[in-house]
């Protein structure tokens, strides 16, 4: 088991990594986290200030990607949101893809507690839906060996992110599971769906709130939560321009330099 040390020296090695857009194979032997647990908790030493959760490997195609059996969560820092609209730098990066995302704003705090929480005690928490998206990348050079300790202590592979307007539509009354966002990229269009994503980007949610739960971890209001791609992680380079249309839940785009 990891001690304070040795939590503390894994995160601080990760964290350089992701300053320096640099890439490591694997945290050495007496650093690297054996379980869920650890890694959440050399996360939890990561510094920054707190934008909001994302959650990793919510498809089927996202969990192929980095090879894990189920769902992720890693921290979004301030640090690293992108403007909707804005541009993000391509350096070091060496996942580049990009995920439209269904993210949610949470409205007021919930606090750990025994009993896990309900899809519809975490949305009566909500206060907004926005459309995102996500631009993942990893620290380890061969992040699909990784494993799932290492990619949780790795943030869930958290890099940078984009927020969109909250919509104005009345969004607790549609089925989400069946919203088809479009995607360009490049001149070529792809349909998203709302059921990749955990079946639905609500339950992606309530499963957040319920891991931070596990953790001792309140989802604080202001809080932002991504839950994940709805298309596969679509391939993207510098000079590409990716946006998303959510239709009548808004709109969100990102250029790359």
């Amino acid at each position: 088991m990891l001690d304070r040390d040795q939590i503390a020296a894994a995160s601080q090695v990760l964290a350089k990594h992701w300053r320096d857009g640099t890439k490591i194979d694997a945290l050495e032997p007496r650093l690297r986290p054996q379980s869920r647990a650890e890694g959440y908790a050399v996360q939890a030493a990561l510094s920054g200030t707190l934008f909001g959760w994302k959650i990793a490997a919510t498809s089927e195609s996202g969990q192929k990607h980095i090879n894990v059996a189920g769902p992720l969560a890693g921290r979004i820092m301030s640090d690293t949101v992108i403007a909707d609209g804005g541009t993000a730098s391509m350096k070091g990066n060496a996942m580049r893809v990009g995920e439209p995302e269904f993210a949610f704003r949470m409205g007021r705090d919930l606090p750990p507690r025994t009993a896990p929480y309900t899809v519809e005690e975490v949305l009566s928490a909500v206060d907004s839906l926005h459309p995102a998206i996500e631009i993942p990348d990893s620290r380890f050079a061969d992040f699909a060996s990784a494993g799932e300790a290492q990619l949780i202590a790795d943030n869930a592979c958290a890099h940078l992110f984009v927020l969109g307007a909250a919509t104005r539509a009345n969004w607790r009354a549609m089925d989400l599971v069946e919203q088809r966002p479009q995607i360009t990229l490049r001149g070529q269009r792809y349909l998203g769906h709302g059921k990749n994503v955990l079946g639905d980007p609500r339950i992606a949610l309530a499963w957040l709130a319920n891991e931070l739960r596990g953790l001792g971890i309140a989802l604080r209001a202001g809080e932002v939560v991504t839950t994940g791609t709805c298309h596969p992680p679509l391939p993207i380079q510098a000079g590409d321009h990716f946006a998303a249309d959510f239709g009548v839940l808004g709109t969100v785009s990102v250029g790359f330099d």
